[in-house]
């Protein structure tokens, strides 16, 4: 299993593909397949067969899952997709030490 850049709850942007631009929430990852579902991009239309009698089937937009690496974090203060860059902070009180992401370009925490 790898690890991937991304997590749920990331704001992204599609930098490839048919979704390519589209910004969007990261809803689902799988790590071991390598690929992040994204609010809103690569929308396939699911075939739905009914499930109880008297039921009809139907077909339901809903979201694809992409690679990864196809996706980048989104910075605010850029207005883009951008690698992120990784600092420890260290707090003065207690001494815990926790990892912030920010963005590589301009320093904005992530």
């Amino acid at each position: 299993m790898a690890k991937l850049h991304v997590k749920t709850g990331d704001t992204v942007v599609v930098l490839s593909g048919a979704s390519k631009g589209v910004k969007g929430e990261v809803i689902a990852v799988s790590p071991a397949e390598g690929k992040v579902m994204v609010k809103g991009a690569n929308i396939i239309h699911k075939h739905v067969k009914p499930r109880r009698q008297g039921e009809t089937g139907s077909i339901v937009d809903t979201e694809g899952a992409i690679y990864a690496c196809k996706v980048a974090l989104y910075c605010p203060k850029c207005d883009a997709g951008r690698r992120y860059k990784t600092e420890i902070k260290v707090d003065e009180k207690t001494g815990a030490k926790t990892k912030i992401r920010k963005c590589a370009k301009c320093g904005q925490e992530l």
